[in-house]
């Protein structure tokens, strides 16, 4: 079995997305928009994220008007999309949108996954429900050198230090890397 591994950009004072729902103050960072290969999760099969999210990217790439985009980011990635909405796919991508309890979905999603690992993108409810389910392995930020008034929270719960071990803090140009493994 993979490991899933939460791995988002997050400012300063630690929010996925603006109150807008909007990336766009990640953007604005020099070199945001070309983020080192190396940085992204490997060997991933599934990407598991919100609704917000999913919609931003939609809007954010013009997915629906270029599905060819959605190839070339995502080859061969199944993605699941917590959602009580009806939102639009991109021709040609693998889409799945559940609702609910993580917990009813999760068997389906490691299943897919097989070997592989499981990429949740966000937002921070979602990440919530997988450290309440301890079904988080990697917890993954890149710092940005910004901040914004509110927002989508990194994680609107609280976790102690004794379940998070620092691995690896380094500098990604402007952009600080952190990645805690999860104690189980």
């Amino acid at each position: 079995m993979g490991e899933i591994i939460f791995d988002a950009a997050v400012t300063l004072n630690g929010y996925l997305a603006d109150e807008n729902h909007s990336l766009g103050w990640l953007f604005e960072i020099p070199g945001a928009g070309e983020p080192d290969p190396d940085l992204l999760p490997s060997n991933v099969a599934v990407h598991v994220e919100g609704s917000h999210t999913y919609q931003w990217l939609l809007e954010n790439e013009d997915l629906l008007a270029h599905p060819e985009k959605w190839q070339q980011y995502y080859p061969g990635v199944v993605t699941y999309v917590f959602t009580t909405r009806d939102l639009p796919v991109p021709q040609g991508a693998d889409v799945r949108f559940v609702s609910g309890d993580l917990a009813a979905v999760l068997p389906q999603i490691r299943e897919v996954a097989g070997e592989k690992n499981i990429w949740v993108l966000g937002g921070g409810e979602l990440l919530g429900q997988f450290l309440d389910l301890d079904a988080l392995d990697t917890l993954a930020m890149t710092v940005a050198p910004a901040a914004v008034r509110g927002g989508a929270a990194l994680l609107p719960r609280n976790i102690g230090s004794d379940r998070l071990e620092l691995v690896q803090a380094k500098q990604a140009g402007p952009f600080a890397r952190l990645v805690y493994r999860i104690k189980r």
